[in-house]
């Protein structure tokens, strides 16, 4: 790989982000609401207190909050916050910092998503590999519908029926939550248990949605890479079915594979984002639901371009093992 490639690819990143923050900055200003005002109001309603000088109030906030500024400063100010990870203090959780607020959800939703998605990907492929392959079991063609349903159906629509069926009829799961409200937070078997029967309904939710979509993906590229004429020399050669399968047949479709989950991953993370919010998990989901609900531009801001950051760097980082995928591939021109 040539450092000219490696170069443009980190500039093209560097767009990416850019676009994402100018976006993510001006929409929210289209509001005419007054987040500030209207959590002050908030306030003295539930505390019963006089509202006398509550704009002068929301004004002295606002100027804090560098929101009395003109839009072109405050955008500036944005695009300097991005590049230092810096997000300010929470509108509607002052006067924590939206770096705070976001490192106590963010590793509910890494643990989460990352685990869901990496066991719909690898099972996914394999089961889709094998329902692609014309010498596996008729058994598994039964499958195959099964794959359809489940990634026609949108992930939260999985959860609801998750939770009909395995938490308010079987009661085998808990309805919603990370841990129990009795149970301890710290390094314990008993507290990991907790967490884990609780993360089953969630995690599985994600898991079916994306994993059908997968298996049907990885079957017709085996479709299609079984009929290739290197397949066909294969077994004239003599070689072993299970080398066949391995060597030839799934190495070469797993390429077209990787790219498709890269290209999902936009849509597996605003759907983590559906189901966290549904299960009422406190990770990411959860966030954005109330920083839309309330206004709070800051965390708003926060958490999307950490998501975007992410993204970019996923889709960088498996742009950059492609050639370890597919020796065919080069990067540089000679």
């Amino acid at each position: 790989m040539s450092w000219r490639y490696l170069v443009r690819r980190i500039l093209l990143l560097l767009l990416v982000m850019w676009t994402a923050a100018t976006i993510n900055f001006f929409i929210p200003k289209l509001s005419p609401r007054d987040p500030i005002k209207e959590r002050l109001q908030l306030a003295a309603t539930q505390g019963g207190r006089n509202q006398t000088g509550l704009q002068a109030m929301a004004d002295a906030y606002a100027h804090q909050y560098g929101l009395d500024q003109p839009l072109w400063k405050q955008y500036l100010h944005a695009l300097l916050k991005v590049v230092q990870f810096d997000y300010g203090y929470s509108i509607s959780q002052y006067p924590r910092t939206v770096n705070s607020v976001i490192g106590d959800a963010l590793p509910w939703t890494i643990c989460l998503g990352l685990v869901s998605i990496l066991i719909a990907f690898v099972v996914g492929t394999v089961l889709g590999a094998l329902l692609g392959w014309p010498r596996s079991p008729g058994w598994l063609r039964a499958l195959v519908p099964v794959s359809m349903l489940t990634s026609a159906v949108p992930a939260f629509v999985l959860g609801f029926l998750l939770i009909y069926l395995f938490a308010f009829r079987l009661k085998a799961f808990p309805l919603a939550g990370a841990y129990s409200q009795t149970a301890n937070p710290g390094w314990s078997l008993s507290f990991a248990g907790d967490v884990l029967d609780h993360a089953f309904l969630p995690a599985m939710a994600l898991v079916l949605f994306q994993m059908g979509g997968q298996a049907l993906q990885m079957r017709g590229l085996m479709v299609m890479t079984v009929g290739e004429d290197y397949i066909t020399f294969a077994d004239a050669k003599g070689l072993r079915p299970q080398r066949v399968f391995l060597r030839y047949a799934v190495r070469n479709a797993l390429l077209p594979q990787v790219t498709g989950l890269v290209m999902s991953l936009g849509t597996f993370i605003f759907s983590t984002v559906l189901v966290e919010t549904l299960f009422a998990y406190p990770g990411l989901g959860g966030l954005i639901n109330s920083a839309i609900q309330v206004l709070d531009f800051n965390l708003l801001y926060g958490i999307t371009m950490i998501l975007v950051f992410a993204v970019c760097i996923a889709t960088l980082a498996v742009d950059l093992i492609y050639p370890l995928l597919d020796p065919r591939i080069r990067y540089d021109r000679r």
